[in-house]
């Protein structure tokens, strides 16, 4: 009996080397099944309508290991590491396109602030506690949706960033990536690296991101 459950023993340490080695090969493969099972779970917890709570707690695992794995490679690189990568030309044309959405964006939310006020003057029928009640709930629904947008843009930055750092291959055998990250354990390095894809990161980064926003949005309804 003692060499029996030996043998499971021995059985279930070959089994998690195993899992473990198939990480380390393939940590993008995983990072994607991962990705893929909890988007099957988010559409069974629509069809299903779960709580609030449980669609929160699905969308944090589904974007969890790329972005955990992002943090850790971003946090370990030197803002400056890429400077010497960067053109002038390259340079002003992002901040020329920064100045122009930026525009964009004030117009924009100068007209929706107008509409907004307008709307909630006739819903309130100048009655100001009424107009501070609806403008208070209204802000408190439109925040979400602000913050998902933000963050929807934060996930492309990053993804582009990562490119550029350490390039679209499952396990780049070379990369901008410090080579002082997890120096002593080259296993987790390439785990980490790996998980840290851009098209993995935007893939479960917008995902979730969509998901808020429709929630979001639905929230937004039930205020108006």
């Amino acid at each position: 009996m003692p060499a029996a459950g030996g043998g499971g023993s021995a059985t279930r340490g070959s089994i998690g080397a195993s899992t473990v080695a198939s990480l380390v090969a393939h940590p993008l493969v995983w990072g994607a099944a991962w990705a893929a099972a909890f988007t099957a779970l988010m559409v069974v917890a629509g069809v299903l309508d779960w709580p609030t709570l449980a669609w929160l707690l699905l969308v944090l695992l589904l974007v969890a290991p790329s972005l955990a794995a992002t943090i850790i490679v971003l946090s370990a690189t030197p803002r400056d590491h890429l400077h010497d990568r960067t053109t002038v030309f390259g340079h002003f044309f992002v901040r020329y396109l920064t100045l122009v959405f930026a525009f964009m964006a004030w117009s924009a939310s100068v007209v929706l602030g107008a509409v907004i006020s307008t709307s909630i003057q006739l819903a309130a029928r100048g009655d100001d506690e009424e107009v501070a009640s609806i403008g208070f709930d209204l802000m408190a629904a439109l925040t979400p949706v602000v913050a998902t947008v933000l963050w929807g843009a934060l996930i492309v930055r990053c993804a582009w960033f990562l490119g550029r750092l350490r390039g679209w291959r499952e396990a780049p055998e070379a990369s901008e990536v410090p080579a002082t990250m997890f120096a002593g354990h080259p296993a987790l390095r390439r785990v980490v690296i790996g998980l840290a894809h851009p098209g993995l990161l935007i893939a479960t980064g917008l995902a979730s991101a969509v998901t808020a926003l429709i929630a979001a949005e639905l929230e937004l309804q039930l205020v108006l």
